[in-house]
């Protein structure tokens, strides 16, 4: 598949932005001029190809920022003893990963400045062939703000290329002034950019990506701790994706052929609108790798089962488990239903009905090494897709946009583009949108029979569907109850109970789901703490590990909150504690945002410490 990224970034952007790892470093030693680049459209593609590659470092999307931002919510912690760092809420302001962090980020807003500062000077390359240039290095710059602003709040606002020593000394801008920037370059971009469908891709920005994260942007702008009112601009945006038929958008039928698709660098236009792209193994001249799946992925450390190597430094915790109904598919995709042997590395099926402490054993699992077709497989580097962006996140920011503008209380729209997310994390959509596709909901006994025992068993067989399991209850061998131990998957009509083992007489009769089972209940869209608690539980059943949580959890003012919740939880069912509840039990006031790092301040003598961190 075409990839938007070069192996290797022109030597001449090397030359300019090779020493920008600080944010304002001394006098470049080098800069580009005019009179020798930026003459043809190869040159303007492969600086604007450097401009994406900061996305994919290792100090992104590539690697640390899927650690960073999937622990330091409550949906999963740093598996592995960790005595400091940004994943347990434990460093300073000199810590090197947050400069790395601040650092990269400003290389991108660097390497926008340069190209947006020379696009147009060859007149004679064709004028909408700029502009799309200019509308991508726009959009870029102005999501490389939107990183800081979430992570620092105020921050420098460099719009112009570096180029001497006496511009180094640059007060932060406020939050809202940078927000407000972002709003009017993305606008501005939107304008600019191809529509999806004409890309081809989702790895290049689009016009379906910058609407959605406007729609993202305004969301953010409008909560904590910004607190503008964008709600309007939310929905708006939102709803330019969703009703964009010339684009096409709507959700896979199958939640776990995103993620399949992600590790077999397949687009999926109409749900994945914008993602990371990853390629190869880093050896053989594929160096496009990341680390999604090796670090962010099921614990694997057989190299002999050809399943691919996994540190699996992330585990989940068991209030997301919990948050799942057993009839939701997307629990057993987002959350390791197995383990690998260590030494044969076997698939191990985890226990069905985990306790408290077992449900904090499990990986998360998302982004499996198994459906990977590059080989041979790295260790650690993978070529595995990261989501950026993807429809049902869009339906369900216009679902929390419009909330607030009628006061809180959901319309009949937003409550339906939430259940078409919650059908299809269901499975209702399995055997295609319309299709009858349940599951064995449950199985009544109508008459126990007599002479079964522990070695009697029960197989759910025909009916269209797949998977179901249960096992018996019996007293004094007569069966009593059956207790379902897999729903099951795409049953189209009942399916037939069969009977192993000893006992007769026993009739028992499946119930399936109804379409309507997976929808929100009335008192979840009665008013508006109901749907917003409904709403926020959603997003994170849905978004689990796509890097968005700790940012909406500071958005609605509840992080500290509901990571203290995490830690009680932890505390009363974990029998030995320790390195799991460290970012829980680390965290005060002052992380819901980071502090300026210490280097910059010798770079920068007009930098200001945020309040939180003095």
């Amino acid at each position: 598949m075409k990839k938007i990224f070069c192996t290797t970034i022109l030597s001449i952007l090397l030359l300019v932005l090779g020493g920008c790892e600080k944010f304002l470093d001394t006098k470049p030693q080098d800069f580009l001029s005019n009179s020798n680049y930026f003459k043809t459209e190869d040159h303007l593609n492969s600086f604007l190809n450097g401009v994406y590659d900061v996305l994919g470092s290792t100090r992104l999307y590539g690697s640390q920022l899927l650690i960073l931002q999937n622990t330091q919510a409550d949906e999963g912690f740093y598996f592995g003893a960790l005595p400091v760092g940004l994943e347990t809420y434990s460093f300073t302001e000199g810590y090197n990963l947050l400069e790395n962090f601040w650092g990269t980020l400003y290389n991108g807003v660097l390497r926008a400045n340069v190209l947006l500062a020379n696009v147009n000077n060859n007149e004679a390359i064709d004028q909408r062939f700029r502009d799309r240039i200019r509308g991508e290095a726009l959009f870029l710059r102005a999501y490389y703000y939107f990183m800081l602003v979430q992570n620092f709040e105020n921050v420098p606002l460099i719009l112009e290329p570096t180029k001497d020593a006496e511009t180094i000394d640059i007060p932060a801008s406020s939050a809202k002034d940078i927000y407000e920037k972002i709003l009017a370059d993305m606008k501005e971009a939107e304008a600019l950019v191809d529509p999806i469908q004409t890309i081809g891709n989702a790895g290049r920005v689009s016009k379906s990506a910058v609407r959605g994260i406007l729609a993202r942007v305004c969301l953010h702008m409008s909560g904590k701790p910004v607190g503008a009112d964008k709600y309007e601009e939310a929905r708006f945006w939102a709803k330019q994706v969703i009703d964009d038929a010339s684009a096409g958008h709507e959700l896979n039928n199958d939640y776990r052929d995103i993620f399949i698709r992600y590790a077999r660098d397949e687009y999926d236009l109409k749900e994945s609108i914008w993602e990371v792209e990853f390629w190869g193994n880093n050896s053989d001249g594929r160096l496009e790798a990341g680390y999604v799946g090796s670090f962010l992925g099921i614990r694997n450390q057989s190299t002999i089962n050809g399943i691919g190597y996994s540190f699996g430094r992330i585990s989940v915790t068991a209030n997301l488990y919990r948050s799942y109904s057993i009839y939701d598919l997307r629990r057993d995709w987002n959350i390791a239903p197995f383990t690998y042997n260590t030494t044969t590395g076997a698939k191990v099926p985890a226990v069905i009905f985990p306790t408290p402490a077992q449900q904090y054993l499990r990986s998360s699992a998302k982004y499996r090494r198994e459906y990977e077709v590059v080989k041979p497989q790295s260790t650690q580097p993978t070529p595995i897709n990261f989501p950026l962006l993807r429809f049902a996140d869009v339906l369900l920011m216009y679902a929390e946009a419009d909330a607030h503008i009628n006061g809180g209380v959901p319309t009949a729209q937003s409550i339906d583009y939430v259940n078409q997310v919650r059908r299809r994390g269901y499975g209702k959509f399995l055997n295609g949108k319309g299709n009858v596709s349940e599951s064995i909901k449950e199985i009544n006994v109508i008459n126990g029979g007599s002479g079964y025992n522990t070695g009697s068993k029960i197989s759910i067989v025909n009916g269209g569907g797949v998977s179901a399991t249960a096992t018996l209850t019996v007293v004094n061998g007569v069966i009593k109850s059956v207790i379902i131990t897999n729903p099951g998957e795409k049953y189209t009509t009942l399916p037939t109970i069969t009977f192993s083992g000893s006992g007769s007489g026993a009739v028992l009769t499946p119930v399936l789901t109804q379409i309507e089972d997976a929808d929100l209940e009335l008192e979840q869209t009665s008013n508006k703490d109901s749907f917003m608690k409904a709403l926020q539980e959603e997003r994170s059943r849905e978004l689990c590990f796509e890097a968005l949580r700790r940012h909406d959890l500071i958005r609605w003012g509840i992080l500290l909150k509901n990571m203290k919740i995490i830690l009680g939880q932890m505390n009363s069912e974990l029998p030995n504690i320790t390195y799991q509840n460290a970012s829980f039990l680390n965290i005060t006031d002052k992380h819901v945002v980071y502090p300026v790092p210490l280097r910059e301040f010798q770079l920068n003598r007009a930098l200001e410490q945020h309040p939180l961190w003095r």
